[in-house]
């Protein structure tokens, strides 16, 4: 992966339920799908699946099909598979962005993150997929530059984290 999904913004919603999609990410996402006759405008993937959590993740279309193999793999008809399928896949939607950088969230997603009367997101990119809050959610959540729940010893550098990857290559 040459760019990923970076950053932290804060976008309003407008009453149609439309927001824009940060400039930077919308980047990443045309290159997970390049245009076709059949589809001419970028998709996403929006997963809304996951009891525990309070946002939804969104991933370009190779992203998806990518989750799609690693739940492929899964023994069929295990828990497991069973778990993945629902909520990974069945409780997902593609949506287009219009020409402007703009989605309409769909109703499924809004009811996932609570959305209500709130009028502004938090998008969170995580490299190979971002995620999509509600902005009072995420502030709650994620804090503001508060990592005291991050279970480090006091001292040790959050790289330190990557040694083992290093290690093993």
């Amino acid at each position: 992966m040459s760019e990923g999904f970076r950053g932290e913004y804060y976008q309003k919603v407008d009453s149609k339920a439309r927001v824009s999609i940060p400039a930077a990410f919308r980047r990443v996402l045309d290159a997970g799908d390049p245009p076709t006759p059949e589809f001419p405008r970028t998709r996403i993937v929006m997963v809304y699946g996951g009891k525990s959590r309070q946002y939804v993740e969104c991933y370009t279309q190779r992203g998806a099909e990518e989750l799609s193999r690693k739940v492929l793999k899964l023994p069929l008809g295990s828990t497991a598979r069973k778990i993945a399928e629902r909520d990974l896949i069945t409780r997902s939607q593609t949506v287009e962005i219009d020409d402007d950088g703009r989605i309409v969230l769909p109703q499924k997603v809004r009811d996932k993150i609570e959305f209500g009367d709130a009028n502004e997101t938090a998008f969170a990119g995580t490299l190979d997929r971002f995620q999509i809050w509600r902005r009072d959610t995420y502030d709650m959540v994620n804090g503001v530059f508060d990592d005291e729940d991050d279970e480090l010893p006091e001292g040790v550098d959050v790289l330190s984290l990557l040694a083992e990857i290093d290690a093993g290559a």
